[in-house]
């Protein structure tokens, strides 16, 4: 009897330090969800039937065991952004849940390489878990969490505090509107109106959100999709200058992205505590080159013809000079260096109107 209440008390003491990291500090939210395409994803893309897979060498060299389904070398922003506000773990994909596991109460990834706002984006390299069906997802999720905490309502208490971190949309314009082969967009809307489908599309997701006890969004808007090494290939730019009406369509997006975000952080919601921040991925004048990261144009890794690395080939040897992995994601320490100016808001035109770490104690 002795060592079952030892035992009892030492699973209950387990629990209380969850919420703490290795130095004492306590973490700033219980959890973190994260919802989005290729950046974000943390393997929900290996066992799908798609191209778009990063589960093998070169990717993952900074772990220990390799490759996990990050489409980078190592951590992605959104590991960083756990870190950050001391959750002291990884975030794990929607993929490798089994059961009423309970390492979910810290969050889930439902990230997917490929997948956009739209359902169809991406498809032409196979299955992805496009922005309904994470949402889909995460109401199972939100399920399992009130069974587990003892109810529904003390499930949405516990989803109240903790982080929506939203980076999706990339995908959108990569792999859909600007592939007019695969996909009418291009024909059928100008910037301007495609963007507007994407918002529209956008503000439903979220309103989900909201429903199954969502409070604290982070939305990452598309980044300067014209300067990636895909755009710069695809448009045959051998002189590394940016595709500029890509940026600009990314910026129109982002433009409405961040209206949005102003209408609904105006809204009352029965003043039920949302809060929503805007990440400006288009902004300008970030210190890029200034922090060391030299290579804008180029991947680190080998991609041949492709957009992917190529199978264990070896990477180059300055990467923390290279903002891009592959043709399309980021180095690991460009994920850091993108994580952190969102995190602490060292440059107000990057987060609006407040800062990760202010949403995340508010």
């Amino acid at each position: 009897m002795k060592s079952w209440v030892l035992l009892s008390v030492l699973v209950l003491a387990a629990n209380m330090l969850q919420q703490y990291c290795v130095d004492g500090q306590q973490a700033q939210v219980p959890c973190l969800f994260a919802f989005g395409g290729t950046l974000s994803d943390h393997g929900n893309n290996n066992n799908l039937r798609t191209r778009a897979k990063s589960n093998y060498g070169p990717y993952g060299i900074n772990f220990p065991r390799g490759s996990t389904g990050r489409f980078t070398n190592g951590k992605t922003q959104v590991d960083f952004i756990a870190e950050f506000t001391r959750l002291n773990t990884f975030i794990p994909p929607f993929g490798n849940l089994r059961g009423l596991d309970k390492e979910i109460l810290k969050g889930v990834d439902y990230a997917s390489g490929s997948a956009g706002i739209l359902m169809d984006t991406g498809s032409h390299l196979g299955s992805n878990i496009y922005f309904l069906r994470q949402i889909s997802d995460h109401r199972n999720v939100y399920t399992r969490i009130g069974t587990i905490l003892g109810g529904i309502e003390k499930g949405r208490e516990h989803l109240r505090k903790c982080l929506y971190y939203v980076n999706i949309g990339n995908n959108d314009y990569i792999y859909n509107y600007y592939l007019p082969q695969f996909y009418p967009r291009y024909r059928r809307y100008n910037p301007e109106a495609f963007a507007q489908v994407l918002i529209d599309r956008y503000l439903y997701h979220i309103q989900e959100l909201r429903r199954l006890g969502a409070r604290k969004f982070v939305n990452v808007g598309v980044g300067r999709i014209g300067c990636t090494p895909y755009a710069l290939a695809m448009n045959n730019r051998t002189n590394g200058s940016c595709v500029e009406e890509m940026n600009a369509a990314a910026s129109i997006y982002n433009a409405k992205l961040r209206s949005l975000m102003d209408q609904l952080n105006n809204k009352k919601f029965g003043d039920d505590g949302s809060k929503f921040i805007f990440v400006n991925s288009t902004a300008r004048n970030l210190g890029v080159v200034a922090s060391g990261f030299t290579v804008t144009n180029a991947s680190c890794c080998p991609t041949g013809t492709g957009v992917l690395c190529v199978p264990n080939q070896t990477p180059c040897q300055n990467i923390n000079q290279y903002v891009f992995w592959d043709k399309f994601a980021f180095t690991e320490p460009f994920n850091k260096f993108l994580a952190l100016l969102a995190y602490n808001g060292s440059n107000p035109d990057y987060v609006y109107p407040v800062n990760i770490n202010t949403l995340a104690q508010s």
